[in-house]
């Protein structure tokens, strides 16, 4: 069933066109992937999808709801969450706190029920303690809840985001460039990780990415990006023969090898 579909979005900065009339569909408890050289527009269209940018042409469905011109706040209560190409943890908060700042913003009680500490508080923050250590317990993160985040290998600290991004129970999970700076090994390991996280949420999963051990081995989809248009789009077999992806990537064919 569809989750997500874009109608010929674009974006211009300054009279160029970052992305331009770009179109797809995401299903349910699909794993697809963006893929395009630097400067292809991949994290722009993740920006519009998300509503951190907003487009200057084209529409945006989400479960059916034109999203188009919502705030990226309202698409997120809709069942959609995102990590960043970088990092964004909090290094004053612990492990833990990372991951229940991602709700404590929807909290059902007044300033004044926190300072008198009414019953309804208490729950309240249990219910987040416990949504948190569950997520962290998931991704074999539990042990560290009280940990400064920086303390953590490069690689956790990834993991940490993907526990952070769970926490609004989302349908589509939206991954921009989860490998950047993991080495092969690591690589490897987050395979497994968004593997075990479809398998086990059956959550719908757009994944913008340049390692292409990453995207081949777990992507039933691609779309690819050049010069903010969409030149292929298919199975990872079909894409890694097309000629204008060859064409695209040329001098980095080895990353479609």
């Amino acid at each position: 069933m569809e989750l997500l579909r874009a109608e010929s979005i674009s974006k211009n900065f300054g009279g160029v066109a970052a992305v331009s009339d770009f179109s797809m569909v995401q299903e349910e408890a699909q794993i697809s992937a963006i893929i395009g050289p630097n400067g292809a527009g991949k994290t722009t269209t993740f920006n519009l999808i998300t509503g951190v940018q907003r487009a200057d042409g084209g529409k945006l469905f989400f479960r059916g709801v034109d999203i188009t011109r919502l705030p990226s706040y309202r698409i997120a209560a809709l069942g959609m969450s995102r990590t960043f190409q970088n990092i964004r943890l909090f290094e004053n908060l612990s492990v833990i706190d990372n991951v229940k700042v991602m709700v404590t913003q929807k909290v059902p009680y007044t300033m004044f029920a926190e300072l008198f500490a009414l019953p309804n508080v208490g729950r309240r923050e249990k219910e987040i303690h416990e949504k948190a250590m569950h997520n962290l317990k998931f991704l074999e993160l539990e042990k560290y809840a009280k940990e400064n985040p920086k303390k953590l290998p490069y690689g956790m600290q990834r993991r940490l985001e993907l526990a952070r991004a769970l926490m609004s129970d989302p349908q589509l999970l939206l991954l921009d460039e989860p490998g950047a700076g993991l080495n092969p090994n690591e690589i490897r390991g987050l395979m497994e990780t968004i593997r075990f996280i479809h398998e086990q949420k059956k959550i719908s999963i757009i994944i913008v990415e340049h390692h292409m051990e990453l995207v081949m081995n777990i992507c039933s989809k691609i779309h690819v990006l050049d010069f903010g248009k969409k030149i292929a789009e298919g199975t990872p077999e079909a894409v890694m023969s097309d000629e204008k992806v060859l064409e695209a990537y040329l001098g980095d064919l080895g990353e479609l090898c």
